[in-house]
């Protein structure tokens, strides 16, 4: 008789990966912030052997900084990382946008379009963290919709770097209100079926996200 495999739960280091990842994206732990592993412990009921774990997880994703005698950190992005990473990332959601107008059905243009219709009520109503999580969502259809997976792995890898970034740059004053005039550019290139102006529309959205961050450095 065949022995069935034994498919293992999630690894706790895992779990508590996730849960603090969660707490850096929701703005709980802030760049900057240290990491009160003590505390952390406390909260979640484990040991510090999971923990350390999780938080080197989060080290080799750019989300912590892990400086040897002084503790952990929340990674806090400079001007320079900042200055290297945005154009690239331009760059590539750029080129995602235009081979997702290739590949863009009319069924795919009517779910952006809702995801986008969620997006301008909540930056009607100034809601950050809910149009952040949004839009989060609706750059991602956009890079399935591309179909290329080499550039939505690339992408990956550094949207998890830039996502503390990308949050932040929505809590500067008159940022939300551009942003969402920048997807409205990026919905009208989308339903032109217009590859040229959706690369350029979406690179530009980035750029500008960019520029935001670095005038309020």
């Amino acid at each position: 008789m065949t022995v069935p495999e034994q498919i293992k739960s999630e690894a706790l280091y895992i779990q508590v990966a996730e849960r603090l990842k969660a707490q850096i994206y929701q703005n709980e732990l802030k760049p900057g912030d240290p990491i009160d592993e003590m505390a952390l412990c406390k909260r979640y009921g484990i040991s510090r052997t999971p923990l350390r774990e999780a938080l080197k997880v989060l080290s080799s994703e750019g989300l912590i900084q892990l400086i040897p005698r002084k503790g952990s950190y929340v990674r806090n992005m400079d001007l320079a990382e900042l200055d290297e990473l945005f154009p690239v990332m331009a760059v590539l959601e750029g080129l995602c946008a235009r081979e997702a107008v290739e590949n863009c059905t009319e069924a795919d243009l009517a779910r952006l379009d809702e995801m986008h219709a969620t997006l301008e009520v909540h930056a009607e109503n100034g809601d950050i963290d809910e149009y952040y999580e949004k839009n989060f969502a609706f750059h991602q259809a956009i890079q399935d919709l591309s179909g290329n997976r080499t550039l939505q792995r690339i992408i990956g890898d550094l949207r998890k770097v830039l996502r503390l970034a990308r949050h932040y740059q929505l809590t500067i004053p008159g940022r939300l209100e551009a942003s969402i005039d920048e997807h409205r550019e990026i919905m009208r290139a989308l339903h032109a079926h217009d590859p040229d102006m959706a690369e350029k529309s979406m690179k530009s959205h980035l750029l500008k996200q960019w520029k935001s961050l670095r005038e309020e450095k």
